[in-house]
C-alpha cells in the first residue's frame, strides 16, 4: 500500500468523523472466562489466549502472562502505527522489527514488600528499521508514531479504569 492508497482508504472515514464526531467514538471490548488452575481465557479477534501466572509468581510458563500480553499489545500497536505513518508520509520500510520490554519487581505483585509498587517500573520500545530515511525523517516518524499509537498513549497518559463486580453465575 502506498500513501495515496492509504489516504484514499481513510478519506471517507475522516470526513465522516469530521461531519459526525460521535460516530468516531467506538467501544472496544475484551472478555475473559476465569478458568481452572488460576487462568483466564481471553478471546481475541483471531484466537483464544489462556493467561495465567508468570513463573516468577508461581506459574508454570505454559500459559501466557498478562504482562507479556500488555507488551505484545504495545509492540503490535506501535508496529502497525509506525508502518501506517511511514506509508502516509512516504517513508519506505523494506523491513522492520519492534521490541517492547518492561521491568517488573515481583515483590510488589506477591505482597512481599508494600514499598515496592505493583506493575512495570519501566517500559522500553525500540524499532530496528531497514530504510533509507534520514535522521530527520526517522525523528518525525517516531514522533508521529508516539502521537498516534493508541496503546502507547493509553499507557503514558494513565487512563482511569473503572472496576466493578456483579455477583451471579459468572456466565
Amino acid at each position: 500500500m502506498n500513501s495515496n492508497e492509504l489516504r484514499s482508504l481513510q478519506a471517507s472515514l475522516k470526513q465522516k468523523y469530521k461531519d459526525h464526531p460521535q460516530s468516531a467514538l467506538i467501544t472496544l471490548q475484551a472478555k475473559g472466562i476465569i478458568g481452572e488452575g488460576i487462568t483466564c481465557r481471553v478471546e481475541t479477534g483471531k484466537a483464544l489466549v489462556e493467561a495465567g501466572l508468570h513463573p516468577a509468581t508461581g506459574g508454570d510458563g505454559i500459559v501466557a502472562c498478562s504482562g507479556d500480553m500488555l507488551l505484545e499489545a504495545l509492540a503490535a500497536c506501535a508496529g502497525v502505527t509506525l508502518n501506517a505513518v511511514a506509508t502516509a508520509i512516504g517513508i519506505t520500510l523494506s523491513n522492520g522489527r519492534v521490541t517492547a520490554e518492561g521491568d517488573l519487581d515481583f515483590r510488589g505483585t506477591l505482597g512481599v514488600s508494600k514499598e515496592v509498587p505493583v506493575g512495570f517500573r519501566a517500559i522500553r520500545l525500540h524499532f530496528d528499521l531497514d530504510t533509507d530515511a534520514d535522521e530527520e525523517q526517522l525523528s518525525n516518524l517516531l514522533r508521529l508514531t508516539e502521537r498516534y499509537c493508541v496503546v502507547y498513549q493509553t499507557l503514558t497518559n494513565a487512563t482511569k479504569i473503572a472496576v466493578s463486580c456483579s455477583p451471579g453465575s459468572g456466565q
